[in-house]
């Protein structure tokens, strides 16, 4: 098998498997839950499931830009919630807030950033995609104040 239709076939995985969690969270009423994790970059924010949530340097306070590039939303999904966010251990529930995208779901958002995650990473707490460039920004990571992770 080329390394191509490799990496296809990981990210169609991702897709489906990132999409039945998130199905699977819709189904049960799941709030997102927000928390830190102790990484090779320090202490991030990430999800539920322990995987890193990231910004977008394209999006605005409390606005995401990127619901407006075709295609790219399904390598970085929006992180959602059915509710209120709730904090993990860390983590200021003050800075958690949610905004509506087009599609009436409520996106998270930390000190103002709109939060996502990123299919190509396989493991909770995995780091290798912090401030990648991709679709004319960087996607950072975020720590505990809200602040970019370099």
């Amino acid at each position: 098998m080329s390394r191509v239709r490799f990496l296809a076939l990981v990210v169609c995985l991702g897709l489906a498997l990132a999409g039945a969690a998130a199905a699977w969270a819709a189904k049960h009423g799941l709030p997102a839950k927000v928390q830190l994790r102790s990484t090779k970059l320090g202490m991030i924010l990430v999800n539920r499931r322990g995987f890193t949530v990231y910004a977008f340097t394209k999006d605005g306070p409390n606005h995401d830009a990127f619901q407006n590039i075709k295609l790219c939303i399904q390598a970085w999904p929006p992180v959602t919630s059915s509710g209120p966010p709730v904090a993990g251990a860390g983590v200021k529930p003050g800075l958690l807030g949610t905004i509506r995208l087009k599609n009436g779901r409520r996106q998270v958002t930390y000190s103002g950033h709109p939060l996502y995650t990123y299919i190509g990473d396989s493991s909770p707490g995995q780091t290798s995609f912090v401030n990648i460039r991709q679709f004319g920004g960087r996607w950072p990571a975020l720590n505990a104040t809200g602040d970019e992770v370099k």
